[in-house]
């Protein structure tokens, strides 16, 4: 097993996870069968219960792991399916040492960050580096190692110390050190300080970079690149220039371009490849070629509009946002998101703040399909409702993803069906002598009062119904009779109105194994040219290479190319648990 690490200096949020994921992506084209883990030092267990607007998107995986959105970039990237042990955290590593501690397996010992805590880390990565994530079944042979935050953090020093001694571990000839530092550009001049002092603090840690990748807003120049080689004591091979590109999509070439894996594979000693798999790794590398190419000679824009409650912080929606891109990219078209906070489409906003609410419905109204994403809370729902009303009426594209499903069925609930004051439960108490039906309702096997990992999460079967066979988002999925999808919702449609609605015309066209809850709604294409909602995250799973099949969808009707979309010969779906 070879081991490449990824950590960042001087800021954080500078690309660690796209530069991981790339060099994990080149691994790939060389043959390698490759797996990533990504260490966060924070204390908590898992992602689950954190803000979005604070730590970016909870990202969940098929076995229902609330983990770190780098994750998402991995498997976009790598085309892999991980697990959450592939996330750790300094939660997950204290608890686990507590629980030895307490059955008794220290006895006589007292417990300490050194040797205890460092060791538990190394024998996680080595545990898990291990498990086989790609459709091949066979062990991985390179694991891709980020290690989050910035080094000198006090949160990450048994990170450090751990990385540190697992070098040892493992042997010279199977560890690889790259780390990610900021080259900033004050008044024209490109500054090597900060990489130099970060370069430093690594060193006073015991760990030597075999590799420098520094990020720039712009090219970096000759004699930048040999004074970083100079004073960091590496080869001007070693250091990897990653500025600006058009997309992130790009890096990977950017890489190649610079010959990273001529160096890594010497350090890493990576022998003689199987034939067959350096056909497929150039396979790989040919479609990544092909991708990036169309995508810079595309020059029509597919508008969406993205109505979100997390909008100040778009990493809240990463997953979404790659899924518009992977989508955009299938279709040939640029995409261009118009971020609207929902909160600014309510008529509360408009007695407020006159401008931002006329700007809002502005984006609404010019935007080519609009996007009801997920998310928690009673903050912006009324906004979102009102933009899946537009979109009905006025027959623009439209995509509900969770949350975005039942806005889509509480407005048709209330405006079609006349049910008003209709609601979701998360939002509102109901009492019986109201009289007025909620149109969404907790899941009954869903705990109400411990939130931690607690709702319905992970992949699991959601089956088309037998009247589905015309339905826009089957023949999306190539006509399949069930998909496989990963969810993370503690509340369904109200099962005692679902009759009264498909009377109106809103269709149910996918439930889940024992048939009982929604997965999928779609208004026929008689009545509107795409209106569509997903109980569960398409985003998910979603991938650079093969494009969620709902946000396609949106896409292409959004570019009024739906019907040629539906009539290419590659959306046989390969969705299987």
């Amino acid at each position: 097993m070879k081991y490449v690490v990824v950590s960042g200096g001087v800021i954080s949020g500078i690309g660690k996870g796209v530069l991981a994921s790339s060099t994990g992506l080149l691994l790939k084209t060389l043959g390698l069968r490759v797996t990533s883990i990504k260490i966060d030092p924070y204390m908590n267990i898992d992602a689950g219960t954190m803000s979005p607007l604070e730590h970016g998107e909870c990202f969940v995986l098929n076995d229902g792991g609330e983990v770190d959105l780098d994750l998402g970039n991995y498997e976009r990237y790598l085309n892999i399916t991980l697990t959450k042990n592939h996330n750790i955290t300094t939660g997950k590593i204290y608890s686990k040492v507590i629980e030895r501690e307490r059955k008794g397996d220290y006895l006589g010992k007292t417990v300490q960050v050194v040797p205890h805590i460092t060791n538990a880390i190394q024998e996680w990565i080595e545990e898990v580096a291990r498990i086989p994530v790609d459709d091949t079944g066979l062990e991985p042979e390179v694991c891709i190692i980020e290690l989050g935050g910035t080094v000198g953090d006090i949160e990450s020093a048994p990170f450090v110390e751990a990385l540190r001694q697992f070098q040892f571990r493992v042997g010279s000839d199977n560890f690889a050190l790259i780390h990610v530092s900021l080259v900033p550009v004050i008044h024209g001049e490109q500054k090597t300080k900060p990489t130099q002092a970060a370069i430093k603090d690594l060193r006073s840690l015991g760990l030597t970079p075999d590799m420098i990748a520094c990020r720039c807003q712009e090219e970096l120049l000759t004699q930048t690149v040999e004074k970083i080689g100079m004073f960091c004591h590496v080869g001007p091979e070693q250091v990897i220039a990653v500025h600006d590109v058009n997309s992130t999509y790009h890096v990977p070439l950017l890489l190649k371009q610079q010959k990273m894996m001529n160096f890594l594979t010497k350090k890493l000693t990576i022998g003689e490849i199987p034939q067959a798999a350096l056909h497929k790794g150039e396979q790989l590398l040919q479609k990544w070629r092909q991708l990036t190419s169309s995508h810079d000679k595309s020059f029509e824009t597919v508008t969406i509009a993205l109505v979100g409650k997390y909008t100040h912080l778009h990493d809240s929606y990463l997953s979404v946002i790659k899924s518009l891109e992977h989508a955009s990219m299938r279709c040939n078209r640029r995409l261009k998101i118009e971020w609207v906070e929902s909160t600014d489409l309510e008529e509360g906003m408009k007695q407020e703040n006159l401008s931002k609410y006329h700007q809002a419905w502005h984006y609404v109204c010019q935007a080519d399909g609009i996007l009801v994403p997920g998310g928690f809370g009673s903050r912006g729902i009324e906004g979102m409702i009102a933009a899946a009303k537009y979109a009905r009426e006025n027959n623009v594209p439209y995509l509900g993803v969770c949350l975005g499903l039942q806005i889509a069925v509480i407005e048709f609930v209330r405006n079609v069906l006349g049910i008003q004051g209709s609601t979701s439960q998360e939002f509102d108490t109901y009492k019986e002598e109201d009289g007025i039906k909620p149109s969404v309702v907790y899941m009954p096997d869903v705990d109400q009062i411990k939130l931690g990992g607690t709702m319905r999460l992970g992949i699991h079967e959601t089956r088309f119904t037998l009247d589905s066979k015309d339905c826009v988002l089957r023949k999306l999925y190539g006509g399949s009779d069930a998909v496989y999808e990963r969810h993370r919702h503690r509340y369904e449609v109200n099962p005692e109105l679902i009759d009264e609605i498909e009377e109106k015309g809103l269709k149910f066209i996918g439930k889940d194994e024992s048939g009982k809850r929604m997965e999928m709604i779609e208004l026929p294409q008689s009545m509107h040219k795409f209106f569509v909602g997903t109980q569960y995250h398409p985003e998910y799973l979603s991938k650079v290479l093969d494009p969620s099949r709902p946000f396609l969808g949106l896409v292409a009707a959004s570019a009024g190319i739906l019907e040629d979309i539906l009539a290419r010969d590659d959306l046989n779906y390969k969705g299987e648990f």
